[in-house]
């Protein structure tokens, strides 16, 4: 999967608990949460949409190395790779 492709994947699962988020609207090395003002469970909805979309499941201990874009798309390319 390229990078490209793996940004529209996460950017769809945001878009899957904030509808009003737009990819421009979220700095990448910004935190995802605050970015997209989305709560706790909205972040899990979030998560539970990309294992959904990818079969890349992240546990909790990992949720520091996914809080931006930036790192999201790291993480992501890493497990999938």
């Amino acid at each position: 999967m390229s990078e490209d492709e793996l940004k529209q994947l996460i950017v769809a699962a945001i878009q899957e608990v904030a509808p009003e988020i737009e990819e421009s609207d979220i700095d990448p090395d910004e935190d995802i949460r605050e970015e997209c003002d989305i709560d706790s469970m909205d972040f899990l909805n979030f998560l539970a949409e990309l294992k959904k979309n990818s079969g890349v499941t992240i546990p909790e201990a990992d949720y520091p190395q996914v809080n931006t874009l930036t790192k999201m798309l790291k993480y992501m390319a890493e497990r999938l790779g």
